[in-house]
């Protein structure tokens, strides 16, 4: 154990201070079991109570049996990243029970099904015992929902003696039973049951609990995937197709679940969209890019085996140069890897997809707004760019419930790019040429099918072909069209999301990142600033990097890109993009398939600053505006 680790575990072990709304909770069940929706009920309750919450859930990959782990975070102030430390456990599982004993932090609490048959050795926590059985016994329910309903017992025995409302768990019961009165009963009566038990049965001896505060008021709480899909739609999506991969299916499968309510005609009721499952990935992307073709708004979503096989079809967008817009919810690999563990290592991959000079256009969400926002700004990025763009989400970002800002409306028209239709091919007396870069932007104008011109016609070839799509293998053709879409990549500079960069004066040190890493990094950097290290911080949202970037990296003698992936990827990719100041950047890379924690933020950019790592941390405190994410 580091020594920050047990400095750290001592000043939380001291069961005579009060902790108020500042702990973790995690919740030790079986996969499949029913366990998600009981979690959720907390989480939701504790968020209507105007708490600050974040929820992760870990879980195995298999079906059903395998042990699951759920942590809540309650943090007064505002931070929303994972921590390592558990002051409050839950154990339900047999088969985790004594390694869930032994992460409950010195001081904590440890609340367990009686009815487990193990020893209880540790005398520096408090344990409650939870008559599960009993409950589930006396419960109304049916007996094929009993082992289902048995993970309430933990949420009415929570509830009292953390003390969480009970008609703010009813309400969080309400909205996930979507009003049904029955499922919602059935539940909440088991709640109460045990609620009741434990007050009559269980003496408080732990110093945490909650109280109401004022700190999620106008906010929401939503997944990522939930998130991109609705911005698809409101970004006008007209074509999906997509096969199941976790951690990606549930981005189509809330385009399933809100398309036909909020894109039907008015006048005839019909559709106004096309949602196809296809038979493999490479179908998927195959329609998708005859979608996009044919001028509809078209997009695919995966994780990175499905992009694997997505590779040519990649390569044949990008050459033919065909709007498509692809999201990458991002899992560990290499190859099958952790399919329910998170990470940021399909960065390179995808920014070369493809075989020879290939280079993409990537968005790089870092927070719940943002996936609404680049759902629908990829698409007008994607038809401007005539080219594929791909959405870097991952599955903690993705799967996990985040607070956030309510979403806003896109802002600006559609924007369908260089299109051609018959009015202007009119004016034009017919003369055009599909790749022929007329502007000096390096982006073509293009014609969709449908356009009744004579001339309107024209080959998308993945073969050599020249300005006018006429077939050639001449070499000075060749490489004219390959200069152009350098320089079509050199735009999107000029078009993609500028970073979001947060100065503080007198700061020497930047630290550089993207994606689902923010919430940990903004934590970390009050801590540094307690420990007497004042940062600057840059959060990349898309590739090509704009001028932004390049002026944060030389105004810091040292960068810390931080980042989930063993190689450091994006600072590969920075130090290809920037060369000169190669020496001015430092990578603090680290994935074991689980969200990125604050403390090992902290611990590397200390360590790399050649500071004491194990320094005594002031506590902190954040406003909202400093980087928070949330249902």
């Amino acid at each position: 154990m580091s020594a920050i680790q047990t400095l750290e575990r001592a000043s939380l072990s001291t069961a005579t201070r009060e902790s108020v709304n500042d702990f973790s909770i995690t919740v030790a069940t079986v996969n499949g079991s029913g366990s998600q929706t009981s979690n959720l009920t907390i989480l939701r309750a504790l968020f209507k109570m105007g708490l600050p919450v974040s929820g992760k859930n870990i879980f195995p990959s298999n079906i059903q049996g395998l042990p699951t782990w759920y942590t809540i975070r309650v943090s007064k102030d505002g931070f929303l990243a994972r921590r390592e430390e558990h002051e409050i456990v839950v154990a339900m599982n047999p088969a985790s029970y004594l390694q869930d004993l032994q992460e409950v932090l010195p001081g904590g609490v440890f609340f367990y099904a009686e009815d487990i048959r193990l020893p209880l050795d540790r005398d520096d926590v408090t344990a409650y015992p939870m008559p599960v059985r009993q409950l589930v016994r006396e419960s109304d329910a049916p007996s094929n929902l009993k082992d289902y309903i048995a993970n309430m017992v933990y949420v009415g025995v929570l509830a009292q003696i953390l003390g969480i409302d009970l008609e703010k768990i009813r309400q969080a019961l309400d909205f996930h039973f979507k009003g049904k009165s029955r499922p919602v009963e059935m539940n909440y009566s088991v709640v109460r049951a045990a609620a009741d038990w434990a007050a009559a049965h269980l003496e408080k001896r732990d110093p945490y609990r909650v109280e109401p505060m004022d700190a999620t008021r106008g906010l929401i709480m939503a997944d990522g995937n939930t998130a991109a899909a609705l911005g698809a739609i409101y970004g006008g999506v007209h074509f999906v197709s997509w096969y199941p991969i976790t951690p990606a299916s549930s981005l189509a499968e809330a385009l399933h679940e809100y398309l036909p309510k909020l894109r039907k005609d008015p006048q005839t009721g019909k559709n106004t969209f096309v949602l196809v499952q296809a038979e493999d990935e490479l179908a998927a992307i195959g329609m998708a890019i005859g979608a996009g073709w044919s001028g509809l708004r078209a997009m695919t979503s995966t994780s990175g085996p499905g992009l694997s096989l997505m590779t040519e079809y990649a390569g044949l967008g990008y050459y033919a140069e065909v709007p498509l817009v692809v999201w990458d919810i991002q899992r560990v690999g290499p190859s099958t890897g952790l399919p329910t563990r998170t990470a940021q290592g399909d960065l390179t991959f995808v920014s070369f997809m493809g075989h020879g000079d290939t280079q993409h256009v990537i968005l790089l969400p870092g927070s719940i707004e943002e996936c609404f926002e680049f759902g629908w700004r990829a698409f007008d990025l994607a038809e401007r760019l005539q080219t594929p763009v791909f959405v870097l989400s991952d599955l903690d970002l993705g799967m996990n419930h985040w607070m956030a800002e309510p979403f806003s409306y896109p802002d600006v028209p559609i924007d369908r790019g260089k299109v051609l239709w018959e009015d202007d091919l009119e004016r034009l007396n017919g003369k055009w040429s599909r790749y022929l870069d007329v502007d000096g932007d390096g982006i073509p104008y293009r014609t969709v099918p449908g356009n009744r011109y004579p001339n309107a016609a024209y080959f998308a070839r993945g073969t050599g072909h020249d300005e006018h799509a006429n077939y050639s293998e001449e070499p000075e053709v060749w490489q004219r069209v390959l200069d152009r879409l350098r320089k079509k990549f050199e735009t999107a500079r000029t078009l993609v999301p500028s970073p979001i960069i947060d100065a503080q004066q007198g700061a020497e040190v930047g630290i550089i990142s993207f994606g689902s890493t923010s919430p940990a990094i903004q934590e970390a950097r009050h801590q540094l600033e307690a420990a007497g290290l004042k940062t600057d911080i840059m959060r990349i949202r898309a590739l090509p990097f704009s001028k932004e970037v390049g002026e944060f990296i030389r105004s810091h003698p040292r960068n810390y890109v931080v980042e989930m992936n063993r190689d450091g990827q994006l600072h590969q990719l920075l130090t290809i993009d920037h060369p000169a100041h190669a020496l001015q950047l430092r990578s603090l890379a680290y994935t074991d398939g689980l969200p990125l924690t604050a403390r090992r933020v902290r611990q590397g950019i200390l360590a790399g600053e050649g500071l004491d790592p194990s320094r005594e941390i002031k506590e902190t405190k954040k406003s909202r505006n400093d980087g928070g994410e949330a249902s």
